[in-house]
Parts: structure tokens; C-alpha cells; sequence
């Protein structure tokens, strides 16, 4: 691989490199030296933005968790508008894409790395479903007080289920070298439809829903 490439926006084209990487090779061929080959340049540009590797993905899932915080703004400002079921179909299919699933399994298995993210992110390490959750609980919230769902809603266990099953929703396949599979076959199954994701929310909302010109589907 080339030693000499100059990066214009180093850090941003490292970024980018990793999540290729994570998403070609999965959490395991995440290393220093594959971000650094996939980015075309020498291994010690990495370490002269950052003091070390796991630096380098604390601040890797710092950047994406901002994405998702812009993507959370689109969820509250569809409050009151629209239907519930099909703003929180959205939500899942955009807080859940293939960087974020991707991401959660390699915080779960770095302890440095979820310890990083916790001091930079007081409250929890696994940031991309800290992010989620805030966003659909806040959104529940605000559907409350408009009256499009039942003022006695239990938001936190909404928010769990949906959260909780919107990751299994995305998540449900295993890797192996590289190459994603469904449990029950080798073909690649790819994100769930929108249908999917919007039977998951109906099944969720059902009990909550307002019967009305403001009904939840």
C-alpha cells in the first residue's frame, strides 16, 4: 500500500475507511492496520491524529452517534404530523441503518472502548442505542401531549420495545468472514422492508393508539 498519500481531511477519510471496513469484515477485522490500508496511506497517519486505536474509535463512534442525533431531529420535528406508526417506521429505518447495527457489537466487545465512551458520554457506553433510545422516548413524549397517544402510555416501555426490537429487527443476522446470512440460510437477506419495521411498530403502538382524525396508523 502506498506510505506517501496525503489526506486532505484525514480524520473524516478514516472514518470513512473504518466504517467500510466494519461493514466489509465486521467488528473482528476492525484493526489500525486495515482503516490505514483501506484509506490508501501510512499507518502512522492514524496515530498522528490520534493517541491510540481505541482513541480513534471512541471518536469514530462519537461522529456517527452526531449523524444520529441530526436524524433524531427529523423525528421530533415530525411530531403531530403524519401518523405516529409511519414517523416511528422512519425513525427505526434511519436510527438503525447498517453503520449503527454494525457499530453496537464492536462497543460491546472493546471494554477500553465503552469505557472511553462513557467518560466522553457520562450514562452509558453503547452511545448508538443511547441515541436511539432518547430520541423515540422524547418523540412518545411529545405524541402524548398532543393527545395522539393515550395519556396513561407507559413511554418507557414502548420505548424499550421499540428500541429493543428495532435492533433485533436490523440485527438478526450472523457474519461470517464478511459476508452477511440469516439464521436459517445462507442467502443475504439484507435490511428488513419497511412493512417489516412498520408491522414491529403497529404491534407495539396498538394499545396506545387514539381512535380519531389523529389515529396512530
Amino acid at each position: 500500500m502506498p506510505t506517501g498519500v496525503h489526506l486532505r481531511d484525514a480524520r473524516q477519510q478514516l472514518f470513512d475507511a473504518a466504517e467500510r471496513v466494519l461493514l466489509r469484515d465486521g467488528p473482528n477485522g476492525l484493526t489500525s492496520r486495515a482503516v490505514t490500508d483501506e484509506a490508501g496511506c501510512a499507518k502512522g497517519v492514524l496515530h498522528r491524529h490520534f493517541a491510540d486505536f481505541d482513541a480513534f474509535l471512541a471518536d469514530l463512534v462519537l461522529d456517527r452517534a452526531a449523524q444520529l442525533e441530526r436524524q433524531a431531529g427529523a423525528l421530533r420535528e415530525s411530531v403531530g404530523t403524519g401518523t405516529v406508526a409511519d414517523n416511528l417506521t422512519h425513525a427505526l429505518t434511519a436510527l438503525f441503518g447498517p453503520v449503527p447495527v454494525a457499530i453496537i457489537p464492536l462497543i460491546t466487545f472493546r471494554d477500553e472502548l465503552r469505557a472511553r465512551l462513557r467518560q466522553a458520554r457520562p450514562g452509558g457506553g453503547i452511545t448508538i442505542l443511547a441515541e436511539a433510545t432518547t430520541a423515540i422516548s422524547a418523540y412518545l413524549a411529545e405524541e402524548r401531549a398532543l393527545g395522539r397517544i393515550t395519556a396513561d402510555a407507559d413511554i418507557d416501555s414502548l420505548t424499550l420495545s421499540l428500541v429493543g426490537g428495532g435492533h433485533l429487527a436490523f440485527a438478526d443476522r450472523e457474519r461470517e468472514g464478511g459476508r452477511e446470512r440469516d439464521r436459517e440460510g445462507d442467502r443475504d437477506p439484507g435490511p428488513p422492508t419497511t412493512e417489516v419495521v412498520g408491522k414491529l411498530v403497529t404491534a407495539v403502538i396498538a394499545g396506545v393508539c387514539v381512535v380519531g382524525p389523529v389515529d396512530c396508523e
